[in-house]
């Protein structure tokens, strides 16, 4: 009060107000201070210049504060890519795993030839996305280079009715891609933006594994209807799993479900089954993080054979187990991206 009658102000909440304190000047607060100061009672020890000194830095600093927290906000916005569609494709799924060697690529190929298995009237494509070690040319059956349309764009090369597009098909293939992280984002947008798909329902994309950058370029570029988690049932891979389930929800991209791959082993003689890798692994991490379970995926002799022939067991033996259970996975990867879409 002593402060605002110094002042002249009409009260001390005027006295206190911003548009009151920028009438003064540092020399005229702190001669006001003084002035008061004898009947003036200041916690602490601090004296009437440092206390102005607070008032004269509050007053100054809290705009250009907020002028930077906006114009740092401005600038990450346009850092951000903004999502732009792939030409043709209706619906893109990923299959990811946080830990490679758990049959993602299998599973990758077997789930596109299942969505067309299950429903001929759908047209599905796969992109390999594992730049460092492209899978899908060896399990496609599939070798060349693509043709370039008359927009200067690759044609993917087909097989089993399903077209692929893959690094592997850029490079010789033995040879090592030893690329840093600019050249393989490049190599991503072209993978992406410059492949001629034609009409597709389901883009599948088999990415490579962990939660680097080629997984939050294709997040950030492009829509995705939802991701598929791969994962066997050990302790080791479902570490992994859980945090490629939880980079996809940081980035807004719904997590369709996860599949138990390797889960059990029966052996062809007595045909004794035995849990390898563990039990219900997978089914209790879906279950931890409230997501669907999608399938289970058994270890079997067919799937490998018919993997490394370039073979895929849904179209070698499609009437085999271990080909229903891919369908089976296919038939719920496509009922939750209709409860998704619906939802």
């Amino acid at each position: 009060s002593q402060v605002a009658e110094a002042a002249g102000c009409r009260s001390s909440k005027e006295a206190y107000s911003w548009g009151e304190m920028s009438r003064f000047s540092y020399s005229k607060l702190l001669h006001l201070f003084k002035t008061v100061s004898p009947n003036l009672h200041l916690s602490g020890s601090r004296s009437p210049a440092v206390c102005c000194k607070r008032v004269i830095r509050r007053k100054t600093s809290s705009v250009p504060e907020r002028e930077r927290l906006d114009k740092q906000k401005q600038h990450m916005a346009r850092g951000l890519p903004k999502q732009k569609p792939i030409a043709g494709v209706e619906q893109v799924i990923v299959v990811a795993s946080g830990k490679g060697g758990v049959g993602k690529s299998t599973t990758a190929v077997n789930l596109a030839l299942g969505l067309m298995a299950n429903d001929p009237h759908v047209t599905v494509g796969l992109l390999d996305a594992d730049v460092y070690g492209p899978s899908i040319p060896k399990l496609m059956n599939l070798k060349g280079n693509p043709e370039l349309t008359d927009k200067n764009l690759m044609r993917p090369l087909v097989n089993f009715g399903i077209p692929c597009m893959s690094m592997g098909f850029l490079v010789e293939d033995v040879a090592p891609i030893v690329w840093r992280g600019l050249m393989v984002m490049s190599a991503i947008e072209k993978l992406l933006r410059q492949v001629d798909w034609g009409l597709l329902d389901y883009l599948v994309v088999d990415m490579p594994p962990g939660t680097g950058d080629v997984q939050l370029s294709i997040t950030q570029n492009i829509p995705i209807a939802g991701a598929v988690i791969v994962s066997t049932p050990q302790d080791i891979a479902l570490l992994d799993a859980r945090r490629g389930a939880e980079m996809f929800r940081k980035v807004n991209v719904p997590v369709l479900g996860l599949v138990q791959n390797m889960s059990v082993f029966q052996c062809p003689n007595c045909h004794h089954q035995t849990h390898i890798f563990g039990a219900d692994g997978v089914r209790e991490l879906a279950r931890n993080l409230g997501v669907e379970m999608l399938g289970d995926i058994p270890l079997h002799l067919n799937i490998r054979e018919t993997s490394d022939q370039g073979q895929p067991v849904v179209v070698s033996s499609p009437d085999s187990p271990e080909a229903e259970a891919y369908k089976k996975v296919a038939s719920a990867v496509v009922q939750r991206l209709h409860k998704s879409s619906s939802g």
